[in-house]
């Protein structure tokens, strides 16, 4: 074990975390504003992945050109998912939620079976092999751009959310629903969008992820499991945790599969999300920023 092999790993966990961090603020931002919990979430990344791969093998578009249809396709999804089936149930219990959204989860994954099958895929990149040496370390390129796409997409998240009419309308929503009614906002058009938006956030990030690692329909409740790790380590609703929580687990998993072994590498982070509930149950961030 050495300095450099730990540098490594760090440096990789880091350029990987970018895509944590972008799944993570679509699930918080869905939670901070609709108050739902979309189990749905690791399957609406799947699918993000495949129509990358379907673009990539059909048309010849780099997934990193593409990142953007997909999250524009599943933005879509999430706007028909909303207003068909979430915007029924926002005042039931939040056991009703889950189950709908558990159940909107299965359809998503078998529906995905049945077009492509159990087989695992990968989109074809053109950067998928390309490294840059800085040192005694190499920076995959793949990884490098992943990195800055998802920064610019979760900068422009933010100034949409804190510069445009429609993103004070949605933070003074999640904040007070009852209040933006009463200025005469169009609350259930604002949880359609903030929706949506949680949807292309996730499908963005999926269509990224299809160039690095192989996925499958099966793939999509591990990816829940770990957003839902990522925003509770950050602070639920707060989009600023999200994003840091998702680059610590990256770091944290990347570490721990040089420091145990790359199959129990989620054990790092788990055993980060146990001390997170013991000493800050609320998250690192959670209250202060949303």
């Amino acid at each position: 074990m050495t300095l450099t092999l730990l540098a490594q790993a760090a440096l990789n966990g880091f350029l990987f975390g970018g895509l944590y961090s972008l799944m993570a603020v679509g699930l918080s931002l869905i939670f901070g504003v609709l108050r739902v919990i979309n189990m749905a979430h690791g399957d609406m990344m799947v699918w993000g992945s495949y129509l990358a791969f379907v673009l990539a093998l059909r048309l010849g578009l780099d997934p990193f050109v593409s990142f953007g249809l997909c999250a524009a396709a599943l933005f879509c999804l999430g706007v028909l998912v909303q207003r068909g089936l979430v915007n029924r149930v926002l005042d039931a219990p939040h056991e009703m939620q889950i189950l709908l959204m558990l159940g909107v989860a299965l359809v998503l994954e078998n529906l995905a079976l049945v077009v492509f099958g159990p087989e695992t895929r990968r989109s074809e990149s053109a950067y998928g092999l390309a490294t840059v040496w800085l040192g005694p370390l190499f920076v995959d390129v793949a990884r490098l751009i992943t990195f800055a796409l998802t920064l610019a997409f979760s900068l422009a998240l933010y100034l949409f959310l804190f510069r445009s009419d429609m993103g004070r309308l949605i933070r003074a929503a999640a904040d007070n629903a009852y209040g933006a009614l009463v200025i005469g906002a169009n609350v259930s058009r604002i949880y359609t969008v903030a929706f949506g938006i949680g949807a292309a956030c996730v499908g963005a990030a999926g269509a990224l992820m299809s160039a690095l690692l192989p996925f499958s329909p099966a793939a999509a409740f591990p990816q829940t499991v770990t957003s839902f790790n990522i925003v509770i380590i950050g602070g639920m609703g707060s989009l600023f945790g999200a994003f840091l929580g998702g680059i610590l687990v990256a770091v944290a998993e990347s570490l721990g599969a040089v420091l145990l072994v790359p199959s129990l590498k989620e054990l790092v982070s788990f055993i980060l999300l146990v001390l997170i509930l013991l000493f800050r149950p609320q998250g690192l961030f959670g209250g202060k920023t949303r």
